[in-house]
């Protein structure tokens, strides 16, 4: 190890080689971690004689998980391959298949990805005829999530309803669990509850993984919800080797459940803990890292901790503000191709990072003008898209035939005529009977009188289905993952399938096609003993950023939320105004605020050499004008480390001219005003929302400036709304 250890700093060494007992690591942005991390496990296997398979560590993506598998592999060798490491996600599934027959969940269960979850929901809003306009799909899935976070099951949280939306979420949760176990099938959330159920009611199977991992380490610590925490408590309790990486400063992840407070509960849990600090950046420039430093200071209850780095100074940095969303675009644009020109940087080193999505929109437009390449991190996903579900629902049909939902997307696929009402009755069929839809089909073609009649040419498509999926069923058993898949793509003839429904497109989706081959092969060729069980899998837990097509020359275009754990030469922010950053929905909620804050902090400390903090005068957002002031990060930071691009002239969508833009964004103001002024709502007016119809308002009170308007609208619960922001109307207005 003394080799190693030449490229650590006194802190990070001390980290790599504390022991044993629980241990605390605060690693800020760009501290070096994931070499902290790595070889830590290098250091306990080679220098402390833990054997590879006696190791967990846990990741929060499948792409960390590998990135740090490919590290230790280059130190450790072959030795590596016998670590247990994943996701939390991944190591309850492999958990799962081998003990949860404890728990009744079959071993050749299937994994429900957010997709398949939404459109589950959808299904079954249309068969309990509840209105999905009213009651969003994805809304009651965010609530049901929630929920089993608090460990809630369909009927206790049923019992504990207390409103009209309770009650239909408990419907819907309901019929949500009974459609799962149906299909053999759990959910993400399901994956880490039934290990935590699995842990808590069979001592023996607890004691199994508590003895056989010696030490346990976890990255991203901050990220972790409650279940995951106690999940991981339970699995160190044996040998008390705990290792957390983590950085409460970037803990933005309230909303899927993440808990800031499992720092203070393993301290609490494991009273021996040790704390180190990881403060050297290696990242950052100097005037980046006190930029961003100054304003994650202003967090109350912070860790005793602080940032610093020998890197050069660089350079200040840029804060420009533009008369109105299309200018910050086209400002945006205008830096880039400067940049590109003058300099060494390509495409690829830049990044633009927003608080929402719909900012995306004046700088692509203005990307385009400009003819600058650009990709959207967590656009359509390439698991999301079509053609590649078609070919995932088949290979799970394969492996689990009481898969309903993969049965009902391949049902047509391709096209054999079994309309709606056809695969209603198939789908009744299997329910009554216990059946699998396949078993159904089988049935029906054999004129079994157990199964509905179908005509003739209908019957004789279901039977080339039931031979098409016996044949691959078999074949699977005796081949590869690569080799079923061609047979797959034979056995359907799918790329017919491809030309004769999207003709014009065609070409493009089978290139996607063929991408998911090069997957499976190398997925093939990095576990060569792998089953479709493991492969089906991976594609189910894989994550936004695993795209396999990543590595293209071109911007880089991403939220705030989704940029954390990368890094780049050159970063843009835009939209640093009050309402935005932070986001509005954090005024009157403290703790929201503090989140926006580390939000901010997060972007920021992306940038490696150059920092752009834009904001516009005015934005056109929602069909809306907005005049949103500057955001108040903006005034924690020193004059000392900004400069400012422009001052004078400010940037117009429209035009060019300064006087020109800024009478506009007068104009603009005096407009705003006065709605506020002549539009003054009451308590228990009935208004209109254009996205979330009829309500009647609750409450009104002048905020920034701006009037917030509290109303309660039928089916979408309470929303708090600014007045110059929202498309509001009293309801008898025309």
């Amino acid at each position: 190890m003394k080799n190693i250890n030449t490229q650590l700093n006194d802190n990070q060494q001390l980290a790599v080689e504390t022991p044993s007992g629980p241990l605390i690591i605060l690693a800020g942005p760009g501290s070096g971690k994931t070499r902290v991390i790595t070889y830590r496990i290098t250091h306990l296997v080679k220098s402390l004689n833990i054997e590879p398979h006696r190791i967990l560590a846990v990741t929060f993506t499948n792409k960390a998980a590998r990135e740090m598998r490919e590290r230790i592999q280059q130190l450790l060798g072959d030795q590596a391959t016998s670590l247990s490491m994943g996701t939390f996600h991944s190591i309850c599934a492999r958990i799962l298949r081998v003990d949860g027959s404890l728990i009744s969940l079959p071993d050749n269960f299937v994994i429900y990805d957010s997709s398949d979850q939404l459109a589950l929901i959808r299904q079954i809003e249309s068969d309990l005829s509840i209105d999905s306009k009213k009651f969003p799909p994805r809304q009651i899935l965010s609530t049901i999530s929630k929920a089993k976070n608090k460990r809630f099951t369909d009927s206790t949280y049923q019992k504990n309803v207390e409103n009209y939306y309770e009650e239909i979420v408990g419907r819907v949760f309901k019929e949500y669990t009974k459609r799962l176990a149906q299909s053999n099938a759990v959910d993400f959330d399901d994956l880490l509850g039934k290990t935590l159920d699995l842990f808590e009611n069979n001592e023996l199977i607890l004691r199994k993984y508590a003895n056989r991992y010696i030490h346990t380490l976890i990255d991203e610590f901050q990220d972790t919800n409650i279940i995951q925490y106690q999940i991981a408590r339970m699995i160190a309790s044996v040998h008390q080797n705990i290792t957390v990486v983590g950085d409460p400063d970037q803990s933005i992840y309230s909303w899927r459940a993440a808990d800031i407070k499992n720092i203070d509960y393993l301290q609490r849990d494991f009273p021996s803990v040790k704390t180190i600090l990881l403060e050297q950046n290696y990242r950052s420039t100097e005037h980046i890292l006190k930029a961003a430093d100054s304003v994650i200071n202003e967090l109350p209850n912070r860790p005793n901790k602080s940032t610093w780095t020998n890197n050069p100074q660089g350079e200040k940095i840029y804060s420009y503000v533009a008369t109105d969303s299309d200018g910050e675009g086209q400002f945006i644009a205008d830096e880039i191709k400067k940049i590109t020109q003058k300099t060494a940087y390509n495409y690829s080193d830049f990044a633009i990072m927003y608080r929402i999505n719909a900012q995306s929109r004046a700088i692509e437009d203005a990307f385009i003008r400009k003819s600058i390449p650009y990709r959207i991190v967590g656009g359509t996903r390439f698991y999301d898209r079509l053609e590649i579900r078609d070919i995932i629902a088949y290979l799970r049909i394969i492996y689990n035939a009481f898969d309903s939902f993969a049965f009902q997307r391949i049902v047509n696929v391709p096209k054999r005529n079994i309309g709606k009402k056809s695969l209603e009755q198939i789908m009744n069929s299997s329910l009554e009977l216990g059946m699998s839809p396949i078993d159904v089909c089988a049935g029906i073609t054999n004129q079994d009188r157990r199964f509905p009649t179908f005509p003739s040419a209908r019957k004789r498509n279901l039977q080339e289905l039931v031979a098409h999926i016996e044949i691959l069923e078999n074949y699977s058993k005796q081949h590869t993952i690569i080799e079923l898949l061609d047979k797959l793509l034979l056995t359907t003839n799918y790329r017919q399938h491809l030309i004769e429904t999207d003709s014009e497109h065609a070409e493009g989706r089978w290139e996607n096609i063929e991408e998911l081959r090069s997957v499976a092969t190398l997925y093939q060729d990095v576990s060569p003993e792998s089953t479709l069980a493991q492969f089906l899998e991976e594609i189910a837990l894989v994550s936004d950023v695993d795209d396999p097509n990543d590595e293209t020359q071109s911007v880089t275009l991403t939220s705030l939320h989704s940029a954390k754990g990368l890094e780049y030469p050159v970063v843009f922010m835009p939209g640093l105004e009050e309402g935005l950053l932070p986001s509005m929905r954090s005024f009157d909620d403290p703790k929201q605020l503090e989140e926006e804050r580390r939000v901010c902090y997060v972007g920021m400390t992306r940038a490696e050499h150059i920092l752009y903090l834009t904001r516009s005068e005015n934005r056109f957002l929602y069909g809306t004008f907005r005049s949103n002031p500057p955001s108040r990060f903006l005034s924690d930071i020193p004059e000392e480390n900004l400069q400012y691009p422009f001052r004078g002239t400010i940037y117009s969508g429209k035009n060019n001219s300064g006087l020109r833009g800024a009478a506009q964004a007068q104009q603009i103001e005096k407009q705003t005003k006065s709605k506020i002024e002549s539009s003054s709502y009451q308590p228990g007016d009935q208004v209109v929302h254009e996205k979330f119809g009829k309500g009647t308002v609750i409450e009104c009170k002048v905020v920034q400036d701006d009037q917030q308007i509290t109303v309660a609208f039928e089916g979408q619960g309470i929303k708090k709304l600014m007045l110059s922001f929202a498309p509001l109307r009293l309801q008898h207005d025309g």
